[in-house]
């Protein structure tokens, strides 16, 4: 009988920590004078895009009867609740309140988020904004010529720890079998530091055959040099994001780059919301990856539907049990439990007190 002996701290109960940049939405889903309403572990926030073009982020919540704000409307460069009209500029200070007059003291401010938009992504700094400077992460593949980007947007009901090991232990090719074949993963090397986890694998094909997806992302062209003896995938969780690099023998530069994120939508952090860039090597001649990308992502989105749904049933059988019985034996991925629980923080119980402005 399983038992969970030995999986303590649970890893399940580790929350994620606030002080990182995360995308909580798409930049093409708030147009100017708009707001857009998201959620951070269980905290509401919304995105304010001004009139004039200006963006910034707060509690979603009014100082004075707490609805939220994103029901109000934007006026210029602030933000009106929809309620009685109260007004709130871009740090979340209270700088109107239509029947109070200009002498009489204004109440506290709601909480200001950092906020800032790359890579066709809002990011919010949820934690302390002092720390925000000089952690936001670098997507270098992205707007490079020579690749084509896929942006990935999905909520995946399960806690971002089964999101981490499901990406990082490759020896789970046994579930893509149907679209890929059997695939035996050789992990090369697994290296380890304070805030990261990567590992170094290469992969042999002991049956069938690469779909057209598969070959037109990463297989070889006929007749091309090896410059080392592996073709070698890196997988680094570099807290709290997840990078994936897969490289040809015969390549320097990747033929896939995968960057992702994993923000907690629900307060028990059980949902979450994975938003990430796949970048795609062009082949040499123009104008051709456009007429394979459909293949690609056809191909990719095949192993997507199948990570989520294995994953769900990981977070079914969490609850079903009423805690980690996992008997994890790969040592990476032991590895990887150890940073997500020394990186994490413990989670909150629902109602627990919100942060103050």
């Amino acid at each position: 009988m399983n038992s969970p002996t030995g999986n303590l701290p649970d890893i399940r109960r580790a929350g994620i920590h606030r002080d990182h940049w995360y995308p909580v939405a798409r930049s093409k889903n708030l147009k100017k004078g708009k707001m857009l309403a998201v959620s951070f572990a269980g905290d509401p926030i919304v995105i304010v895009r001004t009139a004039g073009g200006s963006l910034f982020a707060l509690e979603d919540r009014c100082a004075h009867r707490q609805v939220p704000l994103h029901k109000g409307v934007v006026n210029g460069e602030y933000v009106r609740c929809g309620y009685h009209g109260w007004t709130f500029d871009a740090c979340g200070k209270c700088v109107g309140i239509p029947y109070v007059g200009k002498t009489n003291a204004l109440p506290n401010a709601v909480r200001g988020y950092p906020c800032r938009e790359a890579y066709g992504f809002l990011f919010i700094f949820p934690g302390d904004p002092a720390k925000a400077e000089g952690r936001f992460p670098q997507v270098d593949s992205y707007g490079d010529p020579l690749y084509k980007t896929r942006t990935l947007d999905r909520k995946v009901p399960c806690h971002y720890s089964f999101m981490h090991e499901n990406l990082m232990d490759m020896n789970h090719q046994f579930l893509h079998r149907s679209l890929m074949g059997s695939i035996r993963p050789t992990l090369l090397e697994m290296n380890e530091g304070e805030d990261w986890v990567e590992a170094v694998y290469t992969f042999d094909r002991t049956a069938g055959r690469q779909s057209f997806g598969e070959k037109f992302m990463v297989g070889k062209r006929a007749g091309e040099q090896k410059i080392r003896e592996h073709d070698i995938m890196t997988i680094r969780t570099q807290y709290p994001y997840q990078i994936l690099q897969f490289i040809r023998a015969d390549q320097e530069k990747p033929a896939l780059d995968l960057w992702l994120s994993y923000a907690p939508v629900d307060r028990l952090q059980k949902i979450d919301h994975s938003m990430g860039l796949m970048t795609i090597r062009k082949p040499s001649t123009p104008g051709l990856i456009h007429l394979l990308w459909p293949f690609i992502i056809v191909f990719t989105e095949g192993i997507f539907r199948q990570d989520r749904w294995i994953v769900k049933l990981e977070q079914e059988a969490y609850d079903g049990q009423g805690g980690d019985w996992n008997q994890e034996i790969f040592p990476l991925t032991c590895a990887l439990r150890q940073l997500l629980v020394r990186q994490g923080v413990p989670l909150q119980p629902a109602g627990a007190v919100r942060l103050e402005s």
